[in-house]
């Protein structure tokens, strides 16, 4: 067509596309996701920097002898381990993973680490989905995550049956970053739907932590679970709000433009509400909550603000153009700033006592 009319009309309508795209993408911040949300409190955001540290321990070999720990250390003592799975255990269903029985806390802890990109088991768990091919429970999940949280639910019946029913007023709660964040929202799934396997433990017990989240469920689903499952984002990660299928990504990994070519002409072409309309497209799950500790034009780290929210009209629909999107979803930068996101919290609430 471009040489029959002797315009390039092909060229002009892309380059147009992806002006459009690029222009929207830049006027877009991190802080416009969740400007509307209220403000979470000390005491529900509290789990969140220990469960992080719990999540980073299962990358040490020896807890006794750990050779990364953070700051302050795991917060694990070595006794209370139940259990550690390692890729040689899990045989590539699942991502390594350890089963904590926290005292101090009152809590049982399944904690799941994140995608491993030397693991060729992780992208064929992440690549086992197409849009809609999975319904649960009126709803529609990520297939091959859901096949991995019922890999590890089945292997750890017995034991979890056997702690829930021992520790009666403990809760028990699943914790994951990354891959490990979309396994533990569908066992949180599949434990309230079948909790008959865990002695009809009571839906209150349930919790799940979803750090720096992967779409791994519908829209009402999110919803209708969001007083189990916890998600958790810092600023401007890049995964929650990576609406094209991860199966998609990564097929496309060694064809970049081609699939940046395809991204920035659907933008154009397809109306955003009709996007969302649809009911086989994937969110992160649950209940919000968005660390934002950046400004837009400003140098420098601010005290974090973590808002929170069960939104219903879009959940981090759109990339943000930042230098920040991949280090924002490193669990160990997660934790620093939950981390001081509470040391914020406590510091204002020693102000409000001395006056």
């Amino acid at each position: 067509m471009s040489i029959i009319c002797g315009v390039p009309l092909l060229e002009c309508v892309y380059c147009l596309a992806c002006a459009r795209w690029a222009w929207k993408r830049c006027l877009h911040t991190a802080g416009h996701d969740s400007e509307t949300w209220g403000l979470a409190t000390a005491e529900e955001f509290e789990p969140v920097p220990r469960l992080c540290r719990y999540i980073l321990a299962v990358y040490e070999e020896d807890l006794r002898h750990p050779l990364f720990e953070p700051p302050g250390g795991y917060g694990i003592n070595p006794d209370w381990l139940i259990l550690r799975k390692t890729y040689e255990n899990t045989q590539g269903h699942a991502p390594p993973y350890i089963l904590y029985l926290d005292h101090d806390h009152a809590d049982i802890v399944l904690a799941i680490r994140g995608l491993n990109l030397a693991k060729e088991s992780d992208y064929q768990v992440l690549l086992d989905n197409k849009l809609g091919k999975k319904k649960v429970d009126g709803g529609y999940v990520h297939n091959g995550l859901l096949k991995a949280a019922g890999w590890v639910l089945e292997a750890e019946c017995d034991i979890l049956k056997e702690l829930v029913e021992k520790h009666p007023n403990y809760t028990l709660t699943f914790a994951g970053h990354s891959l490990g964040s979309g396994v533990a929202a569908m066992l949180a799934l599949v434990v309230v739907q079948h909790h008959d396997k865990l002695g009809n433990i009571d839906r209150r017990r349930i919790r799940c932590y979803a750090i720096a989240p992967a779409r791994c469920m519908s829209l009402n689903l999110a919803v209708r679970y969001a007083d189990v499952i916890n998600s958790v984002v810092l600023q401007d990660d890049f995964l929650p709000r990576t609406a094209t299928p991860l199966e998609d990504i990564f097929k496309s990994v060694f064809c970049l433009p081609c699939l940046l070519c395809m991204r920035c002409m659907r933008d154009t072409c397809i109306p955003e509400e009709k996007m969302l309309r649809d009911p086989r497209r994937l969110y992160a799950p649950g209940r919000l909550y968005h660390i934002v500790e950046r400004k837009p034009f400003r140098l420098g780290r601010f005290p974090p603000v973590v808002r929170t929210a069960v939104p219903v009209d879009g959940r981090f629909e759109h990339i943000v153009l930042s230098c920040n999107a991949t280090s924002d979803h490193a669990i160990i930068w997660i934790e620093r700033e939950a981390r001081r996101a509470m040391d914020w919290y406590r510091w204002i609430k020693a102000m409000i006592k001395k006056k």
